[in-house]
């Protein structure tokens, strides 16, 4: 026999086996994880559980909770803290918020256990006897911007019955019947999709419903408020930091009641008994656009009224989330359908959800006059940039992107423009831009995504429950409405890793995307909501106001010269950083195709850096095309 080469000996000996039989090292095995939590059920909970939220503590930002909560036996109970939360498509739930938990029976404490796994459970051993137990807790609301979204300010608060609550494990929260209260400061006034039973001083006491329902009717209130009829049993609640900032002018209004005539028009049912616009203007409670069934909560700048042509880039927000009624909270993912808030929610169909959703939402804001049809465009002109230029689309195709809920939630990321984001919002709108362009032109113009939404959502009048959908259930009914291989064609836009974005709906809807030296004013009334002077068809970068870089485009000029987030722009050629400085140096640069040299500190480290970028200043803008019938403008038209 041939004698084994010395390196193949050594290999044997340091196989598995031979590494088993020699080290002497300890090696456990796992315990098991046993979940003794019980699903939940499609049957009724036993009583009425009652909740008292005490929401006057304006100054420290404190929710107190008390609970009554009925039980059948003793034996073990499981109360769930709301994780998996609707429209946050994602574990979102604030528990490290939720302190001060005391639990009693007959006015004794009982000992509770939280769950070691699923940290949003709690289990108490109800004794022999005992018909109900009295919970209490504080949900500590943020005080300071890095512990998270402001709810509650002197002036105004957001509730969110999620955040106040617990509730019985082992049931669908649709058959779990609540009955609510909130003490408000003295003198405020409240709005919510809830009834009431009538306030009693500074509480107000709401009808019984199920806990499904509660979660989904949070309450705007403060000191300062105004409401609008926007159409039969659609109301829009105002709340403002301050009175004047109420000053909505009939025009103004006017433009808000035609948005609801047009998404009725659009979708022809109503899957709601009514509905209400919780909407705030402020400084100091945060921002927010949130769907509900029979409502939405909605945050923008307090000028929003005041300083009408500075609001355009916010006046897209109502018709997003009051398209969610019919789009996301009736007509809903199967997968992303759960009973309660502790099934995790699966997010594949949210290029439906959010994608169509955010084209609906640009629809009706232009077909309502909300954002005039200059301004529609040129949105339409930076989504379509946006995306046809997003690098990260080299590697990771649009399906994937539903999952960035659960992934980051929405954690900053240093390369976006790379790793990409939820893109199923704007890119997913992209696609159904094409489908309607597509419709159109197959149909010589007679049918149009419109005739999907009527058949889609626009079904069972006033059913306010909800009606979920497969991937098959979209493509079926897009062939009812013009016969087409629609799975392969959103199969390809989802699936795919695609170079460019789709943008065939531009030449059929005769425009085409260009790039000019001087932005929109859409450009600029969004530079000045964020604060920022956006280079990112120039450069690839974008500036705060404290000439920090927020963005750079993975693999753009900014990039190759090594600047990254957070960088500071200290000096351009020479001369103090400011935004007009720079400009003019790009500009110059066009000229002289000379480099760019920028002064950059990071941390302790300063860096003299040259930029190679010679094509001057760029800005997306659509530009019309030919002379015939626009299916873009087509679709951009108020609805007779």
């Amino acid at each position: 026999m041939r004698a084994k080469p010395l390196f193949l000996a050594l290999l044997l000996a340091a196989s598995p086996a031979a590494f088993a039989q020699t080290v002497a090292n300890s090696a456990p095995q796992p315990v098991a994880i046993v979940d003794s939590i019980p699903p939940a059920r499609d049957i009724d909970y036993p009583g009425v559980i009652k909740i008292a939220v005490d929401a006057s503590d304006v100054a420290r930002g404190i929710f107190r909770t008390t609970q009554t909560i009925p039980v059948s036996g003793p034996g073990p109970l499981t109360l769930l803290y709301p994780k998996w939360l609707p429209g946050n498509h994602s574990p979102s739930g604030a528990i490290d918020k939720l302190a001060g938990l005391v639990v009693k029976a007959n006015g004794q404490p009982l000992r509770w256990m939280r769950d070691p796994v699923d940290v949003y459970a709690f289990t108490i051993d109800v004794p022999q006897g005992v018909t109900s137990l009295e919970v209490s807790f504080q949900f500590l609301s943020p005080t300071s911007g890095n512990q998270g979204r402001t709810v509650m300010t002197p002036d105004m608060l957001n509730l969110q019955w999620n955040a106040v609550t617990l509730y019985p494990a082992g049931y669908f929260v649709r058959r779990i019947p609540v009955e609510a209260s909130v003490i408000y400061p003295k003198g405020w006034k409240s709005a919510t999709a809830l009834e009431t039973d009538g306030p009693a001083g500074d509480t107000v006491r709401y009808k019984q419903v199920s806990y499904e329902t509660l979660v989904d009717s949070p309450i705007f209130a403060g000191r300062y408020n105004r409401v609008e009829q926007l159409a039969p049993g659609v109301r829009l609640n105002i709340f403002a930091d301050k009175p004047e900032q109420l000053a909505a002018t009939p025009e103004q209004l006017a433009l808000h009641r035609n948005l609801a005539t047009q998404a009725i028009k659009l979708f022809g049912a109503q899957h709601y008994d009514h509905y209400d616009f919780l909407f705030a203007l402020s400084d100091n409670q945060g921002g927010i656009g949130l769907e509900h069934q029979r409502s939405s909560e909605n945050g923008v700048d307090p000028e929003y009224f005041t300083d009408w042509d500075a609001s355009v880039v916010d006046r897209d927000l109502l018709p997003h989330e009051y398209t969610h009624s019919w789009n996301g909270k009736y007509r809903r993912g199967a997968d992303l359908w759960t009973p309660d808030y502790r099934m995790p929610m699966r997010d594949s169909l949210l290029w439906v959800y959010e994608g169509q959703t955010q084209f609906w939402g640009n629809v009706l804001a232009a077909r309502s006059g909300l954002v005039p049809k200059e301004d529609a465009l040129a949105s339409l002109a930076m989504d379509a940039a946006l995306y046809d230029t997003r690098p990260g689309r080299q590697w990771r195709p649009l399906i994937d992107t539903t999952n960035d809920p659960t992934i980051s939630q929405r954690r900053p990321k240093p390369w976006t423009s790379w790793q990409r984001s939820e893109d199923y919002y704007v890119e997913g709108q992209l696609v159904w831009l094409d489908v309607d362009s597509l419709i159109r032109e197959r149909s010589g113009g007679k049918r149009s995504l419109d005739d999907f939404a009527r058949a889609f959502f626009g079904v069972n009048d006033r059913d306010w429950g909800q009606l979920t959908y497969t991937f098959d259930d979209v493509v079926a009914t897009l062939n009812k409405v013009e016969p087409y291989d629609w799975a392969s064609f959103l199969k390809a836009r989802l699936y795919d890793v695609r170079d460019r974005a789709p943008l065939d709906w531009l030449a059929r809807g005769g425009y085409r995307l260009t790039y000019v030296e001087e932005p929109t004013n859409y450009w600029e009334r969004s530079e000045a909501s964020r604060d920022v002077v956006d280079l990112s068809y120039s450069l690839g970068l974008v500036v705060n106001s404290e000439a920090m870089a927020t963005g750079v485009v993975w693999d753009g000029p900014a990039f190759n010269a090594g600047i990254t987030v957070g960088s500071t722009l200290v000096a351009v050629d020479g001369r103090s950083y400011s935004d007009d400085t720079l400009k003019s140096a790009i500009k110059a640069a066009k000229t002289s195709k000379q480099p760019i040299h920028l002064l950059v500190e990071q941390d302790d480290l300063y860096r003299d850096i040259a930029i190679n970028w010679t094509e001057g200043l760029r800005y997306p803008k659509l530009e019309r095309i030919g002379k015939g019938p626009s299916t873009l403008d087509a679709l951009l038209a108020p609805k007779k």
